[in-house]
């Protein structure tokens, strides 16, 4: 209680540090095929993604959230309040460096994976090696593996459907405008169970699964009526087609890009936010209570604060894995970025289903490349593939290094 008002500050800095990690870092994957194929400009990507990463925050971003996110430690074996606060102020700080380390250099890593890693390494040196879950940081190692091909397979048997049914057809431009429709009515969907499943989780809808399903099949009509309206009005530019014969059957696709990325980044800010602002929350119930709670309060002034650094570093450093994720894999078309982020959002749909231990981030990438290796091994980067694989491998062990010399840090300072 001597320190409250210094540990509280140091959480809103923490936290703004590690949610501006947040928008540098992931908010990328929402918008990195868009901006990759050249279906939006980067700086129209930042204001769109600024919208509705932010909205998602501070709309549906939850009321409350667990002490310690993902259950990787149990809150109950906590000794005293103040060991809480100075891993949690450990947590965040670690993790705000390591994002921005990979933000600098354009890896996409998974923040939910981040804040583990320091998660982990907090709880073994502060409560020791059977406080942490290890089953379940053994699921989240084996997402690296399903998140990424479960990813890839959709993305590859997508962009292959494109292929079949327009590309390789003696009228594409026609039967894009045909087909666009059936696969706007699927994005519809898709992104609507994204939005119901992780977007809207902490509003307490109290839906049926077939309520659920019913609303999806909605939205996906009235969007696929939407869309046909819209690419009703594409009209062939010959003049584009005498440079590349596709031209205007991938401005058929444009428009449905911006679509998926607005969902899904409305979607990654309700969700994902707790993994910056969850410890702020934590630290500031602490000092509150002087007690350890299971659950910590996200008044409203946190989620706007979560928003924001969300933003910020979206605007400030998320060119940098847009360029990753949109152009140094594989080249990206609208239609190819179309199938990645659809196949992303129908792999989320399907392991929040299943309850299988997926990252967003990973899936993203594994989609890029499920599309890329629909043109064959030569169309990807196999470099640049092997340096974002390093970077996922090292998450979890750097993040519970650096968390665990930050919390001896604390402690030393402050006890």
């Amino acid at each position: 209680m001597e320190f409250g008002m210094v540990f509280v500050t140091l959480a809103i800095v923490f936290g703004l540090y590690m949610t501006w990690g947040v928008g540098a870092n992931d908010v990328a994957n929402a918008m990195g095929t868009s901006v990759g194929s050249g279906a939006i400009t980067i700086r129209n990507a930042i204001i769109i993604a600024g919208i509705f990463e932010f909205s998602g925050a501070f709309l549906a971003g939850g009321h409350v959230t667990g002490t310690i996110r993902k259950g990787i430690i149990d809150a109950s074996m906590m000794p005293s309040p103040e060991i809480l606060v100075f891993g949690m102020l450990a947590a965040l700080l670690a993790a705000g460096i390591w994002l921005m380390v990979a933000s600098y250099y354009g890896w996409p890593v998974s923040t939910t994976h981040t804040i583990v890693g320091s998660l982990i390494g907090f709880g073994l040196v502060g409560l020791g090696a059977e406080a942490v879950e290890w089953r379940k940081v053994a699921s989240i190692v084996a997402s690296w593996v399903v998140s990424p091909i479960l990813g890839a397979t959709l993305a590859f048997l997508l962009a292959q459907s494109v292929r079949k049914l327009i590309l390789d057809t003696e009228e594409p431009f026609r039967n894009a405008k045909r087909y666009g429709p059936v696969y706007v009515f699927f994005m519809g969907v898709l992104i609507a169970l994204v939005t119901l499943f992780k977007g809207l989780t902490h509003l307490d809808l109290e839906l049926t699964q077939w309520q659920t399903v019913g609303i999806a099949l909605a939205v996906g009509l009235v969007v696929a009526a939407a869309g046909k309206v819209l690419l009703d009005r594409v009209r062939v530019d010959a003049e584009a087609d005498r440079d590349f014969h596709f031209a205007s059957v991938e401005k058929v696709f444009a428009p449905l890009c911006v679509f998926t990325a607005c969902s899904m980044a409305f979607a990654h800010g309700s969700n994902d936010v707790a993994n910056g602002i969850g410890p702020l929350a934590a630290v500031v119930t602490a000092v509150k209570t002087n007690q350890v709670t299971q659950e910590s309060s996200l008044p409203l002034w946190i989620l706007a604060l979560g928003g924001g650094g969300i933003v910020l570093g979206l605007v400030t450093m998320g060119y940098r894995v847009m360029r990753t994720i949109g152009t140094k894999i594989t080249e990206l078309t609208p239609s190819r970025g179309f199938c990645a982020e659809l196949a992303a959002a129908a792999t989320v749909v399907i392991a929040s289903r299943l309850g299988l231990p997926v990252s967003t981030t990973h899936i993203i990438v594994g989609a890029v490349l499920g599309v890329g290796l629909a043109r064959g091994v030569a169309a990807i980067d196999l470099r640049v593939v092997l340096g974002i694989v390093t970077s996922w491998l090292v998450t979890l062990p750097i993040g519970a290094a650096l968390a665990a010399f930050f919390f001896f840090f604390f402690k030393g300072l402050f006890l």
